[in-house]
C-alpha cells in the first residue's frame, strides 16, 4: 500500500552528503542556514513524522507542526507530539493532511520509501563520516523533477543542491 491509495501525496525531506550520511552521534553534521529556512517553509502546518532518536535530537517539538514519533517503546511519552509504533499508524494519524513530510532518521527514511511519494533531498556536495544514512534512491523508482545548485557562500559554508524527486508509477 503506498499514500497515493490514501489521498496524500507523503514526502520524505532531507538533508544528506554526497555519500548518504545524515548524521553522527545523533546531531547534524553541518548548518546550513538557507537549507534550514525551506525545511520550515516546507514542513510548517503540516505533520511531520520521525523516529525517536530524531525527535529527541531536537530542543523540542518543532512549532506550527503536527509532531509525530515513531517508537518502538510502548510507554515512550514525548511532550507536544503524538507516539506511535509504525509508519502505517503515524500515517492514519495525518489523515486531515494533504502532504504529511517523513523527517528521519535514517531507520524512518528506509521504511518510508515504500510509503512515499516525493522526496525533497538537500545533498551535501561532498562526503562526510557518520553513523546514520539516507537509503539509496532508485532511479528505476524515483525520477528527478527538479534540482537548484546552491554554490559555497559566507552564509552557507557548503556547495549542496536541492533535488525534488518523484515516484514514478508504473
Amino acid at each position: 500500500m503506498n499514500s497515493a491509495s490514501v489521498g496524500k501525496q507523503v514526502c520524505m525531506i532531507a538533508a544528506a552528503a554526497a555519500n548518504d550520511v545524515l548524521g553522527k552521534d545523533n546531531q547534524l553534521i553541518w548548518h546550513i542556514p538557507h537549507d534550514l529556512k525551506r525545511f520550515k517553509r516546507l514542513t510548517s502546518g503540516h505533520a511531520i513524522i520521525m523516529g525517536r532518536k530524531t525527535f529527541e535530537s531536537m530542543p523540542k517539538a518543532l512549532p506550527n507542526r503536527v509532531n509525530i514519533v515513531i517508537t518502538r517503546n510502548k510507554n515512550y511519552h514525548a511532550v507536544d507530539a503524538l507516539v506511535c509504533h509504525s509508519i502505517e499508524e503515524a500515517l492514519q494519524l495525518t489523515e486531515n493532511d494533504e502532504q504529511p513530510f517523513i523527517i528521519g532518521g535514517g531507520q524512518i527514511y528506509k521504511e518510508g520509501l515504500e510509503w512515499s511519494d516525493m522526496i525533497e533531498l538537500t545533498r551535501i556536495d561532498q562526503d562526510f563520516e557518520g553513523d546514520t544514512f539516507f537509503p539509496k534512491i532508485d532511479p528505476q523508482q524515483w525520477e528527478v523533477i527538479a534540482e537548484e545548485k546552491h554554490p559555497k557562500t559566507e552564509e552557507n559554508p557548503l556547495p549542496f543542491r536541492y533535488i525534488t524527486y518523484k515516484k514514478i508509477r508504473s
